[in-house]
């Protein structure tokens, strides 16, 4: 599903980014990606996006090679990842229902297609009651809700988070990792990037790629594997 083979990513002022990092997500797999700011998690989901390229190695996600893909590709890519940042990235003039549409309408889809599928994400996400309300009216954890329908909407095969629940507090952030788990339980990749430590400890059970300084210094895949075994 996502394959990155020996990425190094240097930036022409600050230097490496990444360094020689290797790692495979497997389908319908969820792991965290952790590590104070500055790690390297920030960039590896960028490559993943193919928003930007490795300086070195190749970044495979869903068939797509980072060494081969076209510029014309890549919104073909991106409509099979569901992408979630830490400040939203709501459109603040627009509804609930009409920020989760907009990710339906860019892609070109019939208007009659998109007023029920929008419907049912909401409902799903427990936000139907909210679908007229702007994303000022909405507490944190409903805006990161509304985050989650949009990165939803395209049915995507990988759900990349970047640090989701950083801006929330503790109940909607366990109410928003248990929406993480539903999605997961339905056969989706979840990628989710996040420094919360108490997160990890309450879901141990749960693969952690832990990364310092641009490099992956552990991965509890071989642990897990072990102990499933």
């Amino acid at each position: 599903m996502i394959k990155l083979n020996n990425v190094s990513k240097v930036y022409p002022r600050s230097g490496p980014a990444l360094k020689d990092v290797s790692l495979h997500l497997e389908k319908g797999e969820f792991a965290f990606l952790t590590g104070h700011s500055g790690a390297g998690k920030s960039t590896i989901l960028r490559l993943i996006q193919m928003a930007e390229r490795p300086t070195s190695g190749e970044v495979l996600v869903s068939g797509y090679s980072s060494t081969r893909i076209k510029a014309r590709e890549i919104p073909l890519l991106r409509r099979k990842l569901g992408v979630i940042f830490q400040d939203f990235r709501l459109l603040r003039d627009r509804t609930v229902e009409e920020n989760v549409a907009f990710a339906l309408e860019v892609t070109g889809a019939k208007r009659s297609a998109i007023s029920p599928r929008v419907g049912r994400l909401l409902a799903h996400v427990g936000l139907a009651p909210k679908a007229r309300a702007l994303p000022d009216e909405l507490s944190g954890g409903e805006r990161q809700r509304v985050a989650v329908a949009r990165a939803l909407v395209n049915n995507p095969l990988v759900l990349l988070a970047d640090e989701p629940t950083g801006n929330l507090d503790e109940a909607a952030t366990y109410g928003i990792f248990e929406l993480f788990q539903e999605i997961n339980a339905m056969g989706m990749s979840v990628l989710m990037a996040t420094h919360d430590m108490s997160l990890l400890r309450a879901y141990p059970h749960y693969r952690v790629i832990e990364m310092a300084q641009g490099s992956v210094t552990n991965d509890s895949a071989a642990q897990l594997e072990e102990h499933r075994g």
